[in-house]
């Protein structure tokens, strides 16, 4: 029986020491407290396995955390944001898989990794009252598509996004169900090209079934953090983990290039 479950699921205990403590953070993430802290999942499992599997084993999680998260935002996100990012989103996915096979893991993370560090220091340093900006079209499809292209890649389209959301001030609560509704669609536009990249095989698939009862823990504790954490500190801890994850990110990749 152990030789017969051996080869659908990982046996290496470290990989679910990694792996529990990436789905838990996912789901506080995804529950609406401190959402850049998602970001670290990918690299956190790719101490144990490769970054393409550890991605390939998360998606189906994710895609059972989207639809947990959604019911508690439900209608409560910006349509106006979604309507100038969703197609943007589509773009940056069909990316994605075009470029697979030419980036690699490490390129990714110092990308990914700059993106988060120099939004957030510059978010620190420029601290001051400015107007509330509305929604861009423009804008909205530049940043979404590299949010669209990073989520099929590592699933750090996070950064990019918050690029995009946060420069509109929203208040927390607007900001967590857009953010959820939008990653709600992406996580669906990957599942088909995953599946055909053949990253979906019954190793992976089963791996996911055994770390999914984590995803509602998580969830219900971000979402319990989420409206008991004032609106400044819950920003604040936001920027301040991009800043730590961009650092990882940058160092991790630059490590291992």
């Amino acid at each position: 029986m152990r030789d017969l479950m051996s080869l659908f699921t990982i046996d290496d205990p470290w990989f679910y020491v990694a792996a529990v403590v990436a789905v838990l953070i996912l789901g506080i993430a995804k529950g609406g407290f401190a959402g850049g802290a998602g970001l670290i999942a990918v690299p956190l499992m790719s101490l144990t396995i490769e970054p393409a599997r550890a991605a390939a084993i998360l998606l189906p999680i994710l895609m059972l955390m989207d639809a947990t998260a959604l019911r508690p935002y439900w209608r409560r996100w910006d349509a106006g944001v979604l309507a100038t990012t969703i197609p943007g989103a589509v773009v940056g996915t069909a990316i994605g898989l075009a470029t697979f096979d030419l980036l690699s893991p490490d390129a990714l993370r110092v990308m990914v990794g700059t993106i988060a560090l120099v939004f957030s220091v510059r978010w620190w340093l420029t601290r001051r009252p400015r107007p509330t900006r509305e929604p861009s079209f423009g804008r909205g499809t530049v940043w979404s598509t590299i949010a669209g292209f990073t989520s099929f890649s590592v699933h750090a389209g996070g950064p990019p996004l918050y690029v995009y959301l946060l420069s509109l001030r929203p208040e927390k609560t607007t900001f967590q169900a857009t953010s959820v509704a939008f990653f709600f669609v992406v996580n669906w536009l990957k599942i088909g090209p995953y599946a055909w990249l053949g990253q979906l095989d019954g190793s992976n698939l089963t791996t996911s079934l055994v770390l999914s009862p984590l995803a509602p823990l998580g969830i219900a504790l971000g979402a319990w953090l989420h409206h008991r954490v004032d609106e400044k500190i819950f920003f604040r801890f936001v920027y301040g983990s991009l800043v730590i994850l961009g650092l990882k990110l940058i160092r991790d990749g630059l490590v291992g290039a």
